[in-house]
């Protein structure tokens, strides 16, 4: 078993250098003056069929391979793509895009169109019914969940003409347009759909700026420069500069980290355990000796990170029903300090609301929320009826080993108030399951933002959302929020709608049915040679406009 076991680590090294070696000749392609993207997805890439783009990893790929209707700059502003342009009607319910005629699906070697196919309004009506087709099973359908569908049941999608798409909403949803800038709504051609069916998730055709020239699943993807990709520049100079994309699919994080550093692979996203201290200073910067080699790139991410609070009324005996109570835990820890040393500044402390910095429109540094004040916490506990925590019975906290260290913390800072947490280790798949059938009274959650809209996260208190249909776990129910809700869904304006949803985060920061921990940060490394990257608060990798330049300047 022993001369086995050295065998495998021996095969399993020489695989590992081979692929580094394999990484490091690509570098020479400089020599040609060609300029190639690299970098690694350690979670691997699954497929790339834009219906299944729900992980990080295949919305990354697809972003290069396909476009929808819309699409967001890096301040997460709409911005027009295949449609030039769009109205809404008075109602709200009626969108209309006028779309660009001279988009061309890709040619490649496996698949090529007898002569050049330009995209019409007829196959965003065939994409976006693919999506809601059972047998797709995309996990994206929900998207269209506003669409008005008719007696039959067909959705409201109509191509008016060749560049005219109409789509009929069953009610008003102002964040509507900014959902068809996700990944799912792409536009792909019925053709090569029912030319390869299933394989289409390793053949992919769609107009983005880059396209599939090879596949070695779970060893490295290639992509290729669209020669006729349609956007230019402002100088008039066609998009995208780059020649192709590589990605190499090492998975442990280590070696990532040291292919960066010799300069194999040219971006990271995240900062892992692993080379946290190599890369960081305490204060979370760049470390002084890479600055020459390297830039450190961040953002707000929209991320909330939070504990939820289960408010079901079937318990009657849970003390974490008493508001007060809740309010304690929340005024009980220094988030500051929690970040400051076990996330090494990575992020930004929940003092404010449930929503994170970085949507647009919306001001979250002006809600007021919870901060560090052990002796308001003793207060709110003595009108609870519980000084100092007397009487107050032991309380379950559940955590994945991901955030135990967190938890840790805030369960060491909450003794000092007078609270007994007992922290239940739970896996990951199971602590979700267990939350969505509210079976979990205290629990720590995170919420990624679908789509950059303050609704995406506030409708996580809203009533009608309990599961099993929605995704209000902590199961609150507030009649007055639930107006204010129902009233921003139905207002156009966005500085009335951002009035409105700036009254429910206060409500929630009020109630206390969460405790927000910290809003996220994107960040990003990359070489000095990478010019044009950008951060967004979504971190969406977008390529089209990335140079790679030499140390000396030259392409």
């Amino acid at each position: 078993m022993l001369f086995q076991t050295r065998k495998i680590k021996r095969k399993h090294g020489l695989i590992l250098l081979l692929l580094l070696l394999f990484a490091a000749c690509c570098r020479s392609d400089f020599s040609t003056g060609k300029m190639i993207f690299r970098y690694n997805e350690s979670s691997g890439i699954a497929t790339l069929d834009p219906a299944y783009a729900s992980g990080q990893s295949t919305i990354w790929a697809c972003n290069q391979l396909y476009q929808g209707l819309l699409d967001f700059d890096d301040s997460l502003h709409l911005i027009p793509c295949i449609a030039k342009e769009w109205l809404v009607s008075e109602d709200g319910k009626i969108y209309t895009f006028f779309l660009r005629t001279d988009v061309l699906f890709h040619q490649t070697d496996y698949f090529s169109f007898e002569k050049p196919r330009y995209v019409r309004a007829e196959d965003f009506v065939y994409s976006f019914n693919r999506i809601l087709e059972t047998a797709t099973a995309s996990p994206g359908a929900w998207v269209f969940n506003h669409v008005a569908r008719d007696s039959t049941g067909h959705a409201a999608f109509v191509a008016l003409n060749d560049s005219v798409l109409q789509i009929t909403l069953s009610n008003p949803f102002p964040p509507f347009a900014g959902i068809l800038a996700m990944k799912y709504c792409s536009v792909l051609p019925k053709e090569a759909i029912d030319f390869f069916g299933k394989d289409f998730r390793t053949h992919p055709i769609g107009t983005g700026p880059f396209l599939l020239k090879s596949w070695s699943e779970g060893v490295k993807m290639v992509l290729h420069k669209n020669e006729h990709y349609f956007e230019k520049d402002t100088q008039g100079t066609p998009l995208p500069y780059l020649d192709a994309v590589a990605i190499t699919f090492i998975s442990e994080k280590q070696s990532v980290f040291m292919e960066f550093m010799k300069g194999s692979i040219d971006f990271m996203s995240g900062v892992e355990a692993a080379y946290k201290d190599a890369l960081l200073t305490q204060e979370g910067t760049l470390r002084p000796e890479h600055a020459k080699q390297i830039q450190m790139l961040t953002a707000p991410y929209l991320n909330t990170e939070y504990l939820g609070f289960n408010l079901s009324p079937e318990n009657k005996n849970n003390p974490l029903l008493i508001k007060e109570i809740r309010q304690a835990i929340n005024y009980s820890f220094d988030r500051r300090k929690m970040l400051r040393y076990l996330r090494g500044n990575i992020g930004m402390p929940g003092i404010h609301g449930f929503v994170p910095p970085g949507i647009p429109c919306y001001d979250a540094s002006r809600l007021k929320g919870y901060d560090y004040n052990p002796e308001k916490a003793e207060l709110l506990l003595q009108k609870a009826g519980f000084p100092h925590g007397k009487g107050l019975p032991p309380i379950h906290l559940s955590v994945s080993a991901s955030y135990l260290d967190l938890c840790q913390y805030i369960q060491h800072e909450l003794a000092q108030t007078g609270f007994d947490i007992r922290l239940d280790l739970q896996q990951a798949a199971q602590q979700r399951q267990m939350m969505r059938e509210y079976r979990l009274p205290f629990f720590r959650a995170s919420w990624i933002a679908d789509y950059p809209d303050a609704e995406n996260y506030l409708s996580l208190f809203y009533s009608r959302n309990l599961q099993p249909r929605g995704s209000n776990y902590t199961h609150y129910v507030n009649s007055t929020y639930d107006q204010y809700f129902e009233q921003a869904m139905t207002t156009l304006n966005d500085t009335l709608r951002g009035q409105n949803y700036a009254r429910m985060d206060s409500i929630v920061m009020a109630e206390a049915p969460v405790v927000v921990l910290y809003y996220d940060q994107v960040t990003r490394f990359t070489r000095k040679t990478v010019k044009n990257l950008g951060i967004n608060p979504v971190n969406m990798l977008q390529l089209k406009k990335v140079k790679i330049k030499e140390e000396n300047g030259e392409p």
